[in-house]
């Protein structure tokens, strides 16, 4: 069972290379994009919700209520301004980026859970995070734009929302935390944006639905891991998230590898071996 992060950061390179075609497509609004999605997941998730619905009367406090306004709020900051960054710049320029969530979320667990302190750990979590933005850095990233600071921003809020979110994932199974999830950001997001359908066809409802598959399987292999292993642990693990999407450049799309990618993708994944000998 410690391997299924694994196949959830390759679900997460799948899904994020999906999303940026379909966000490639100009008849697709980033903000009807952000509507579609989380209906497509709320609405794939409905029906199995009679064999996998858990919430315990522990998730009505207000103090859990209020925590759960918080996973709310942030992931629909940070779904928009990833969205946003996707529809109007290239991946290979927002990666380096976007890449600083894991070192977001590892710094705001330690600081806010003492059981997440185990400093071999992070030491191994913070070591794969430089290498994992060394191995997309270039020169011309250091000079800012709107897209490359709405990604930034869009990590930061990726990484609150999953630090609040292990507060708060012992009073519900992972799907129907992220059902409700799901749920209240489709809400939320259909009041205030209203979105337009008009000009997309069945085929692209189609991929959205197919990536919200992706998306649901991911977030609850990454849920499982918080629960079952803690953040620091499974932030190492889904940091081979870009090594999936380094390795299926250099298959699928012939590109070449850098030194420099070959030497900072071997320490990422030297990183993940040493966290599950320890973790074992």
């Amino acid at each position: 069972m410690i391997y299924l992060p694994v196949i959830g950061a390759l679900l997460e390179a799948t899904g994020t290379i999906f999303e940026k075609r379909l966000l490639m497509k100009k008849f697709l609004n980033y903000k009807n994009y952000n509507v579609l999605s989380f209906f497509a997941i709320a609405a794939v998730m409905l029906p199995f919700l009679y064999f996998f619905w858990k919430i315990t009367p522990e998730a009505f406090l207000l103090k859990n209520i209020l925590i759960f306004s918080v996973v709310i709020i942030a992931s629909i900051i940070a779904n928009l301004t990833l969205f946003y960054a996707y529809k109007w710049e290239k991946i290979s320029e927002l990666e380096p980026i976007r890449l600083t969530q894991p070192l977001f979320t590892v710094f705001l667990a330690v600081i806010i859970y003492s059981s997440e302190r185990n400093f071999s750990l992070i030491a191994l979590a913070i070591i794969a995070s430089i290498a994992l933005v060394a191995t997309h850095i270039k020169k011309h990233h250091l000079v800012c734009n709107k897209y490359i600071i709405s990604a930034l921003i869009s990590s930061l809020f990726f990484a609150i929302e999953l630090v609040a979110s292990k507060a708060i994932l012992d009073y519900y199974s992972s799907f129907t935390f992220y059902f409700l999830r799901c749920l209240f950001i489709f809400i939320v997001s259909l009041l205030i944006f209203m979105p337009s359908l008009k000009g997309i066809n069945k085929k692209t409802y189609s991929y959205i639905f197919g990536v919200a598959i992706i998306w649901i399987f991911y977030r609850i292999i990454l849920y499982w891991g918080y629960g079952a292993y803690g953040i620091v642990f499974t932030t190492i693990l889904f940091i081979l998230s870009p090594v999936f999407i380094l390795a299926f450049a250099k298959i699928f799309l012939k590109e070449k590898l850098t030194l420099r990618q070959i030497i900072a993708t071997s320490i990422m994944v030297l990183c993940v071996v040493a966290a599950i000998l320890i973790e074992n």
